[in-house]
């Protein structure tokens, strides 16, 4: 073997080891760190802020999703940006619910066409989904009703208190 052949082979062998799995097999695969690859129709974002990588139209039938955290959202990025594009997720495949899943917690975890994600904007709230940002200060609203009538100041004639009765004049 010459020289080169050995430098293309020792390039190669890693990508060759590295082959990813459809999302179809990933139910065999419970338990194992492999990669996953599949296209992301659709980021959707749950009612507790996690965000899920659908990659079927129905998601409650689909075989495989990808879910993140919003505690990891500042290590992996803009995942919104993934909707559309075809990827390759390396982690750990998890059952939850019955169906296979692997939990994003870093960008590295990402290959394939998109291996690095534009940081979240820095407005951008976890907790609030983009709202608003975190960082603006609102003053609290009050609860209470506003007095009706103004207080009224007073008119300025001092008022004379009674002497105390039991008190030892002076």
């Amino acid at each position: 073997m010459s020289s080169s052949a050995l430098i293309v082979w020792l390039l190669l062998a890693p990508l060759a080891a590295a082959d990813c799995i459809s999302m179809e097999q990933a139910a065999q695969r419970i338990g194992d760190s492999l990669c996953v690859k599949g296209k992301v129709l659709r980021v959707s974002e749950g009612a507790s802020g996690v965000t899920f990588l659908n990659f079927c139209a129905d998601y409650r039938t689909c075989p495989f999703t990808v879910v993140v955290f919003p505690r990891d959202l500042r290590h992996v990025g803009d995942v919104r940006q993934l909707a559309g594009k075809e990827i390759q997720i390396h982690g750990t495949i998890r059952a939850y619910d019955g169906r296979p899943e692997i939990i994003l917690r870093e960008a590295r975890q990402l290959h394939g066409a998109v291996r690095k994600l534009p940081p979240l904007p820095k407005d951008y709230d976890v907790q609030r989904r983009g709202r608003f940002s975190a960082g603006r200060f609102q003053h609290p609203t009050s609860t209470r009703k506003p007095a009706r009538f103004p207080k009224r100041s007073s008119s300025g004639v001092p008022v004379e208190e009674p002497p105390d009765p039991g008190a030892v004049p002076e």
